[in-house]
Protein backbone atom coordinates (compact mmCIF):
# COMPACT_ATOMS: atom_id res chain seq x y z
CA UNK A 1 0.00 0.00 0.00
CA UNK A 2 2.56 2.28 0.72
CA UNK A 3 4.43 1.52 -2.38
CA UNK A 4 1.28 2.08 -5.09
CA UNK A 5 -1.28 4.38 -3.09
CA UNK A 6 1.12 6.44 0.14
CA UNK A 7 4.49 7.56 -1.53
CA UNK A 8 2.46 8.76 -4.87
CA UNK A 9 0.19 10.18 -2.73
CA UNK A 10 2.01 12.07 -0.51
CA UNK A 11 3.98 13.61 -3.57
CA UNK A 12 0.10 14.47 -4.74
CA UNK A 13 -0.50 16.04 -1.21
CA UNK A 14 2.83 17.79 -1.51
CA UNK A 15 2.27 19.78 -5.15
CA UNK A 16 -1.61 20.76 -4.06
CA UNK A 17 -0.69 22.82 -1.35
CA UNK A 18 2.45 24.35 -3.69
CA UNK A 19 -0.20 25.60 -5.62
CA UNK A 20 -2.19 26.81 -2.42
CA UNK A 21 0.68 29.21 -1.60
CA UNK A 22 -0.77 32.05 -3.58
CA UNK A 23 -4.32 31.50 -2.96
CA UNK A 24 -4.47 33.21 0.11
CA UNK A 25 -6.12 36.34 0.11
CA UNK A 26 -7.61 38.86 2.46
CA UNK A 27 -11.24 40.88 1.71
CA UNK A 28 -12.04 44.45 1.04
CA UNK A 29 -15.17 45.42 3.55
CA UNK A 30 -17.63 47.80 2.88
CA UNK A 31 -17.73 50.09 6.09
CA UNK A 32 -19.17 53.87 6.59
CA UNK A 33 -18.24 56.62 4.52
CA UNK A 34 -15.63 57.57 6.88
CA UNK A 35 -13.56 54.36 6.77
CA UNK A 36 -12.09 51.81 4.64
CA UNK A 37 -11.31 48.92 5.47
CA UNK A 38 -9.76 45.54 4.25
CA UNK A 39 -8.40 41.83 6.18
CA UNK A 40 -5.41 39.88 5.72
CA UNK A 41 -4.70 36.78 6.58
CA UNK A 42 -1.40 36.16 7.95
CA UNK A 43 0.74 33.01 9.06
CA UNK A 44 -0.54 31.46 12.35
CA UNK A 45 3.50 31.77 13.48
CA UNK A 46 5.47 28.44 14.67
CA UNK A 47 3.66 25.03 14.36
CA UNK A 48 4.29 21.83 16.30
CA UNK A 49 2.60 19.04 14.59
CA UNK A 50 2.71 15.46 16.12
CA UNK A 51 1.73 12.99 13.82
CA UNK A 52 1.26 8.98 14.50
CA UNK A 53 2.37 5.93 13.01
CA UNK A 54 -0.15 4.95 10.36
CA UNK A 55 0.19 6.14 7.21
CA UNK A 56 3.42 7.97 8.07
CA UNK A 57 4.33 9.55 4.78
CA UNK A 58 0.84 11.07 4.02
CA UNK A 59 0.70 12.30 8.01
CA UNK A 60 3.82 14.10 7.02
CA UNK A 61 2.93 16.12 4.16
CA UNK A 62 -0.79 16.89 4.76
CA UNK A 63 0.53 18.72 7.89
CA UNK A 64 3.56 20.17 6.59
CA UNK A 65 2.15 21.07 3.08
CA UNK A 66 -0.65 23.76 4.27
CA UNK A 67 1.58 24.83 7.34
CA UNK A 68 4.42 25.59 4.53
CA UNK A 69 1.97 27.44 2.21
CA UNK A 70 0.68 29.67 4.94
CA UNK A 71 4.31 30.57 5.08
CA UNK A 72 4.52 29.13 8.83
CA UNK A 73 7.99 27.61 10.35
CA UNK A 74 7.37 23.79 12.18
CA UNK A 75 8.57 21.42 14.37
CA UNK A 76 7.11 17.70 13.46
CA UNK A 77 7.47 15.23 16.08
CA UNK A 78 6.84 11.86 14.33
CA UNK A 79 5.91 8.81 16.22
CA UNK A 80 8.59 7.01 18.02
CA UNK A 81 7.67 3.34 15.76
CA UNK A 82 7.98 5.45 12.72
CA UNK A 83 10.48 8.11 12.57
CA UNK A 84 12.47 7.57 9.73
CA UNK A 85 9.74 8.88 6.83
CA UNK A 86 9.85 11.80 8.45
CA UNK A 87 13.55 12.54 9.19
CA UNK A 88 14.05 11.75 5.42
CA UNK A 89 11.49 13.94 4.38
CA UNK A 90 12.73 16.82 5.97
CA UNK A 91 16.33 15.86 4.26
CA UNK A 92 14.12 16.31 0.82
CA UNK A 93 13.08 19.37 1.73
CA UNK A 94 17.10 20.50 2.64
CA UNK A 95 17.94 19.02 -0.89
CA UNK A 96 14.86 21.15 -2.04
CA UNK A 97 15.84 24.74 -0.66
CA UNK A 98 13.71 24.89 2.28
CA UNK A 99 15.89 27.49 4.56
CA UNK A 100 17.24 25.90 7.55
CA UNK A 101 15.09 26.13 10.15
CA UNK A 102 11.57 26.49 8.44
CA UNK A 103 10.91 22.99 9.02
CA UNK A 104 12.07 20.95 11.47
CA UNK A 105 12.19 17.52 12.86
CA UNK A 106 12.49 16.32 16.70
CA UNK A 107 11.77 12.39 17.22
CA UNK A 108 11.50 11.51 20.64
CA UNK A 109 8.40 9.92 22.74
CA UNK A 110 4.97 11.46 23.41
CA UNK A 111 5.45 11.90 27.01
CA UNK A 112 8.52 13.90 26.62
CA UNK A 113 8.85 15.59 23.42
CA UNK A 114 5.29 15.85 22.28
CA UNK A 115 4.51 17.28 25.82
CA UNK A 116 7.50 19.87 25.30
CA UNK A 117 6.13 20.65 21.24
CA UNK A 118 2.34 20.99 23.54
CA UNK A 119 3.12 23.51 26.25
CA UNK A 120 6.21 25.17 24.83
CA UNK A 121 5.57 28.87 25.34
CA UNK A 122 7.03 29.99 21.69
CA UNK A 123 4.64 27.69 19.79
CA UNK A 124 1.59 29.28 18.71
CA UNK A 125 0.19 26.03 17.19
CA UNK A 126 -0.65 22.24 18.04
CA UNK A 127 -1.72 20.14 15.32
CA UNK A 128 -2.23 16.92 16.51
CA UNK A 129 -3.42 13.30 15.00
CA UNK A 130 -3.97 10.44 17.53
CA UNK A 131 -6.45 9.10 20.52
CA UNK A 132 -8.73 11.39 22.19
CA UNK A 133 -7.09 9.78 25.22
CA UNK A 134 -4.16 11.97 24.27
CA UNK A 135 -5.53 14.73 22.40
CA UNK A 136 -7.27 15.73 25.50
CA UNK A 137 -3.45 15.89 27.15
CA UNK A 138 -2.46 18.47 24.26
CA UNK A 139 -5.30 20.70 24.78
CA UNK A 140 -4.50 20.71 28.67
CA UNK A 141 -1.07 21.61 27.93
CA UNK A 142 -1.45 24.19 25.31
CA UNK A 143 -4.23 25.93 27.45
CA UNK A 144 -1.64 26.04 30.73
CA UNK A 145 0.92 27.04 28.60
CA UNK A 146 0.32 30.04 26.13
CA UNK A 147 -3.14 29.47 25.03
CA UNK A 148 -1.90 28.22 21.52
CA UNK A 149 -4.07 27.54 18.95
CA UNK A 150 -4.98 23.64 18.78
CA UNK A 151 -6.11 20.95 15.96
CA UNK A 152 -7.40 17.48 16.39
CA UNK A 153 -7.86 14.73 14.51
CA UNK A 154 -8.35 11.82 17.03
CA UNK A 155 -10.14 8.34 17.06
CA UNK A 156 -12.91 6.71 15.66
CA UNK A 157 -15.44 4.01 15.60
CA UNK A 158 -16.36 4.41 12.01
CA UNK A 159 -19.90 2.77 10.56
CA UNK A 160 -20.03 0.95 7.51
CA UNK A 161 -23.80 0.66 6.37
CA UNK A 162 -25.25 -1.78 3.87
CA UNK A 163 -28.95 -1.39 2.55
CA UNK A 164 -31.39 -4.47 0.93
CA UNK A 165 -31.07 -2.77 -2.39
CA UNK A 166 -27.08 -3.19 -3.12
CA UNK A 167 -26.05 -6.42 -4.79
CA UNK A 168 -24.12 -8.59 -2.26
CA UNK A 169 -22.07 -9.82 -5.19
CA UNK A 170 -20.55 -6.22 -5.96
CA UNK A 171 -16.99 -6.17 -5.81
CA UNK A 172 -17.35 -2.74 -4.74
CA UNK A 173 -18.72 -3.44 -0.75
CA UNK A 174 -15.21 -3.45 0.65
CA UNK A 175 -15.50 -3.64 4.37
CA UNK A 176 -13.30 -1.01 6.00
CA UNK A 177 -15.48 0.11 8.65
CA UNK A 178 -15.10 -1.32 12.13
CA UNK A 179 -18.84 -1.61 12.61
CA UNK A 180 -20.62 -2.88 9.58
CA UNK A 181 -24.44 -2.47 9.93
CA UNK A 182 -26.32 -5.04 7.32
CA UNK A 183 -30.40 -4.31 6.46
CA UNK A 184 -31.75 -7.73 7.67
CA UNK A 185 -32.81 -8.75 3.55
CA UNK A 186 -29.18 -9.56 2.93
CA UNK A 187 -27.81 -9.80 6.00
CA UNK A 188 -27.49 -14.05 6.25
CA UNK A 189 -26.02 -13.62 2.65
CA UNK A 190 -23.80 -10.63 3.28
CA UNK A 191 -21.74 -12.83 5.99
CA UNK A 192 -21.90 -15.59 3.52
CA UNK A 193 -19.54 -13.80 1.20
CA UNK A 194 -17.62 -11.96 4.01
CA UNK A 195 -16.80 -15.41 5.03
CA UNK A 196 -15.57 -16.18 1.74
CA UNK A 197 -13.27 -13.31 1.55
CA UNK A 198 -12.30 -13.35 4.60
CA UNK A 199 -10.82 -16.91 4.00
CA UNK A 200 -8.76 -15.29 0.71
CA UNK A 201 -7.22 -12.83 2.96
CA UNK A 202 -3.57 -12.98 2.64
CA UNK A 203 -1.53 -12.26 5.70
CA UNK A 204 2.27 -11.61 6.08
CA UNK A 205 5.18 -9.82 4.73
CA UNK A 206 3.95 -6.30 4.10
CA UNK A 207 6.95 -5.96 1.29
CA UNK A 208 5.47 -8.98 -0.46
CA UNK A 209 3.14 -7.21 -2.68
CA UNK A 210 0.40 -10.15 -2.66
CA UNK A 211 -0.30 -9.60 0.73
CA UNK A 212 -3.31 -7.67 1.77
CA UNK A 213 -2.25 -7.29 5.67
CA UNK A 214 0.75 -7.17 7.63
CA UNK A 215 1.99 -7.17 11.48
CA UNK A 216 0.72 -4.58 13.51
CA UNK A 217 3.03 -1.64 14.31
CA UNK A 218 4.38 -2.98 17.67
CA UNK A 219 3.79 -5.58 20.83
CA UNK A 220 1.95 -2.47 22.45
CA UNK A 221 -0.67 -2.58 19.69
CA UNK A 222 -0.49 -6.47 18.85
CA UNK A 223 -1.19 -6.90 22.92
CA UNK A 224 -4.08 -4.38 22.69
CA UNK A 225 -5.77 -5.84 19.87
CA UNK A 226 -6.13 -9.62 21.38
CA UNK A 227 -7.66 -7.41 24.56
CA UNK A 228 -10.24 -6.28 22.53
CA UNK A 229 -11.00 -9.53 20.89
CA UNK A 230 -10.96 -10.92 24.58
CA UNK A 231 -13.65 -8.63 25.55
CA UNK A 232 -15.87 -9.38 22.82
CA UNK A 233 -15.67 -13.09 23.59
CA UNK A 234 -16.50 -12.58 27.40
CA UNK A 235 -19.17 -10.21 26.88
CA UNK A 236 -21.22 -12.32 24.94
CA UNK A 237 -20.56 -11.38 20.73
CA UNK A 238 -20.16 -14.78 18.73
CA UNK A 239 -16.32 -14.71 17.14
CA UNK A 240 -17.52 -15.94 13.77
CA UNK A 241 -13.86 -16.04 12.08
CA UNK A 242 -9.79 -15.48 13.57
CA UNK A 243 -9.76 -13.87 16.20
CA UNK A 244 -6.02 -15.67 17.05
CA UNK A 245 -2.65 -14.84 16.43
CA UNK A 246 -1.13 -15.96 13.30
CA UNK A 247 1.19 -19.20 13.38
CA UNK A 248 5.26 -18.48 13.20
CA UNK A 249 6.94 -14.84 14.10
CA UNK A 250 6.11 -11.56 14.30
CA UNK A 251 2.96 -9.14 15.37
CA UNK A 252 0.82 -10.74 13.06
CA UNK A 253 -3.18 -11.46 14.23
CA UNK A 254 -6.18 -13.13 11.98
CA UNK A 255 -8.63 -11.10 10.40
CA UNK A 256 -11.43 -10.92 12.86
CA UNK A 257 -15.12 -10.98 12.30
CA UNK A 258 -17.69 -10.80 15.40
CA UNK A 259 -21.42 -11.43 15.04
CA UNK A 260 -24.25 -10.40 17.58
CA UNK A 261 -22.55 -7.90 19.09
CA UNK A 262 -24.63 -4.78 21.02
CA UNK A 263 -24.38 -1.20 21.16
CA UNK A 264 -22.46 -1.26 24.46
CA UNK A 265 -20.18 -3.79 24.00
CA UNK A 266 -16.45 -2.70 23.98
CA UNK A 267 -15.85 -3.72 20.57
CA UNK A 268 -18.60 -2.12 19.58
CA UNK A 269 -18.08 1.58 21.19
CA UNK A 270 -14.36 1.94 21.16
CA UNK A 271 -11.69 2.01 18.55
CA UNK A 272 -9.58 -0.96 18.26
CA UNK A 273 -7.23 -0.16 15.35
CA UNK A 274 -7.11 -3.76 13.94
CA UNK A 275 -8.32 -6.33 11.84
CA UNK A 276 -11.12 -6.52 13.66
CA UNK A 277 -14.86 -5.97 12.48
CA UNK A 278 -18.67 -6.28 13.72
CA UNK A 279 -21.45 -7.39 11.84
CA UNK A 280 -24.77 -5.66 13.04
CA UNK A 281 -27.96 -6.57 11.67
CA UNK A 282 -30.59 -3.69 11.29
CA UNK A 283 -34.28 -3.58 10.06
CA UNK A 284 -35.25 0.67 9.38
CA UNK A 285 -33.33 3.74 8.21
CA UNK A 286 -34.22 5.33 11.17
CA UNK A 287 -33.05 2.47 13.39
CA UNK A 288 -29.69 2.51 11.78
CA UNK A 289 -28.86 6.26 11.90
CA UNK A 290 -29.67 5.77 15.54
CA UNK A 291 -27.20 3.29 16.58
CA UNK A 292 -24.88 4.67 14.01
CA UNK A 293 -24.56 7.72 16.07
CA UNK A 294 -24.47 6.04 19.73
CA UNK A 295 -20.73 6.50 19.99
CA UNK A 296 -18.26 9.31 21.15
CA UNK A 297 -16.36 9.25 18.30
CA UNK A 298 -17.44 11.15 14.97
CA UNK A 299 -14.54 10.24 12.42
CA UNK A 300 -16.14 9.13 9.36
CA UNK A 301 -19.05 6.75 7.72
CA UNK A 302 -19.78 4.77 4.64
CA UNK A 303 -23.31 4.06 3.01
CA UNK A 304 -23.71 1.55 0.71
CA UNK A 305 -27.27 1.82 -1.68
CA UNK A 306 -28.85 2.48 -4.91
CA UNK A 307 -31.95 4.74 -3.32
CA UNK A 308 -31.00 8.45 -4.20
CA UNK A 309 -33.05 9.54 -1.13
CA UNK A 310 -32.02 6.94 1.21
CA UNK A 311 -28.05 7.73 0.38
CA UNK A 312 -28.90 11.57 1.35
CA UNK A 313 -31.47 10.64 4.22
CA UNK A 314 -28.37 8.83 6.13
CA UNK A 315 -25.22 11.11 4.93
CA UNK A 316 -27.41 13.92 6.55
CA UNK A 317 -28.15 12.42 9.77
CA UNK A 318 -24.85 10.78 10.37
CA UNK A 319 -22.75 13.15 12.26
CA UNK A 320 -19.48 12.95 10.94
CA UNK A 321 -16.95 14.49 9.13
CA UNK A 322 -16.57 12.32 6.20
CA UNK A 323 -19.34 10.15 4.85
CA UNK A 324 -18.70 7.95 1.79
CA UNK A 325 -21.48 7.06 -0.05
CA UNK A 326 -21.32 3.65 -2.39
CA UNK A 327 -17.43 3.69 -1.65
CA UNK A 328 -14.86 3.91 1.41
CA UNK A 329 -11.61 5.13 2.41
CA UNK A 330 -11.61 7.20 -0.76
CA UNK A 331 -9.49 10.16 -0.54
CA UNK A 332 -8.79 13.40 -2.30
CA UNK A 333 -6.46 16.70 -1.91
CA UNK A 334 -9.24 18.34 -2.34
CA UNK A 335 -11.37 16.46 0.24
CA UNK A 336 -11.24 17.77 3.74
CA UNK A 337 -11.25 15.64 6.34
CA UNK A 338 -11.83 15.83 10.34
CA UNK A 339 -13.98 15.02 13.07
CA UNK A 340 -17.30 15.96 14.75
CA UNK A 341 -17.93 15.20 18.68
CA UNK A 342 -14.51 13.28 20.18
CA UNK A 343 -12.68 12.95 16.41
CA UNK A 344 -11.57 15.96 16.79
CA UNK A 345 -11.97 19.64 15.43
CA UNK A 346 -10.52 21.32 12.29
CA UNK A 347 -9.80 19.53 8.82
CA UNK A 348 -6.74 18.06 7.13
CA UNK A 349 -6.39 18.39 3.46
CA UNK A 350 -8.42 21.09 0.98
CA UNK A 351 -8.13 24.45 1.09
CA UNK A 352 -9.94 24.33 3.91
CA UNK A 353 -6.61 23.33 6.06
CA UNK A 354 -4.83 26.19 5.18
CA UNK A 355 -6.83 28.05 7.52
CA UNK A 356 -5.89 26.69 10.61
CA UNK A 357 -2.70 28.09 9.72
CA UNK A 358 -3.53 31.33 9.31
CA UNK A 359 -4.93 34.06 11.48
CA UNK A 360 -6.68 36.94 10.71
CA UNK A 361 -5.91 40.77 10.59
CA UNK A 362 -8.78 43.48 10.40
CA UNK A 363 -7.66 46.91 8.99
CA UNK A 364 -9.54 50.07 9.13
CA UNK A 365 -8.64 53.54 7.47
CA UNK A 366 -10.10 57.20 7.47
CA UNK A 367 -11.11 58.24 3.93
CA UNK A 368 -10.83 62.09 2.86
CA UNK A 369 -12.86 64.35 5.12
CA UNK A 370 -13.68 61.23 7.47
CA UNK A 371 -14.03 62.82 10.66
CA UNK A 372 -11.64 60.17 11.95
CA UNK A 373 -8.88 62.26 10.22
Amino acid sequence: MAKILEIPGAAETIRYFAGAADKIHGATLKMSRELHGYTLREPIGVVGHIIPWNFPSQMFVMKVGPALAAGCTMLVKPAEQTPLSALYYAHLAKLAGIPDGVLNVVTGYGYSAGAAISSHMDIDKVSFTGSTEIGRLVMQAAATSNLKSVSLELGGKSPFIIFNDVDVDNGEICVAGSRVFVQEGIYDEFLVKLVEKTKTWVVGDPFDPNVHQGPQVDKKQYERILSFIEHGKREGATLLTGGNPCEGKGYYIEPTIFTDVADDMIIAKEEIFGPVISVMKFKTVEEVIKRANATKYGLAAGIMTNDLNIANTVSRSIRAGVIWINCYFAFDRDLPYGGYKMSGFERDMGLESLDKYLQLKSVAMPIHNSPWL
